[in-house]
């Protein structure tokens, strides 16, 4: 299969996430190679916050495909009608679907995001692959701009006082770092305050790009060393540091 019919196939959410995708290393594997290794493909237990980052990331990009989200009219997760109506699945709470196109509609009112958001020449949820140290790498892009050759990345956050301090925490440097590879653009966050709704534009440093390079060179090495080395026992492995 070429390169442009993988990207095809990567377009697809079942394939991008399922047996297909995975045959590709992508940033949200990094903490689990730099953290527990022997976790990695475990299936992650979903979180209300990836539900709301889901539904604000779908209502800006592809708001014709919000009706596949579950939203329950209830004030917390812990009521009779949510536990009746979601069936054990995590759904949405209206509240929180009205907090989320608030801030759907604040971020597209202001005309530099909007511009950046809705170019001329833009793709949104864009897949790429490309080779990192020696392994087979995947990312989808929210936004790429062509126009202004950038790759836009939307995040929510409790604080946008304390997002350069998130964006290590979570892992947004090595994002920066995969995706300027997989696309060849520089990289940008637009990221909204939950609480305020105030809004942050982020570009990336040189130093920000070179420590995701770095985590992705120790999450490689670890990936090697537990899944490629047939030498390797995984119970004799133990960190050594000093404190």
């Amino acid at each position: 299969m070429n390169k442009e019919d993988v990207l095809k196939k990567l377009e697809i959410d079942e394939h991008y996430y399922g047996n297909f995708g995975k045959k590709y290393l992508s940033n949200s594997d990094i903490s689990t190679l730099l953290t527990n290794p022997l976790a990695l493909g475990q299936p992650q237990k979903p979180i209300p916050a990836f539900l709301v980052g889901g539904y604000f990331h779908t209502a800006i990009l592809e708001p014709e495909k919000l009706n596949k989200f579950k939203i329950v009219e209830s004030t917390t997760r812990n009521t009779k009608a949510y536990k009746e109506i979601s069936g054990g699945e995590l759904c949405l709470l209206q509240h929180e679907v009205d907090k989320i196109e608030l801030m759907t509609e604040k971020v597209l009112a202001n005309n530099v995001c909007k511009d950046l958001i809705r170019g001329i020449d833009v793709d949104y949820e864009r897949p790429g692959i490309t080779e990192l140290e020696g392994l087979k790498w995947k990312g989808k892009a929210d936004i790429v701009n062509h126009d202004e050759k950038l790759i836009i990345d939307l995040k929510t956050t409790a604080d946008l006082n304390k997002f350069r301090w998130s964006a290590l925490k979570y892992n947004y440097d090595s994002q920066a770092y995969i995706y300027s590879k997989l696309f060849g653009y520089e990289f940008v966050f637009i990221v909204i305050d939950k609480s305020t709704h105030n809004i942050g534009i982020f570009d990336c440093s040189p130093e920000f790009y070179a420590r995701g390079e770095d985590k992705v060179k120790r999450a490689s090495e670890q990936y090697k060393l537990f899944y490629e080395s047939e030498d390797f026992d995984p119970q004799q492995f133990f960190i050594n540091e000093t404190l």
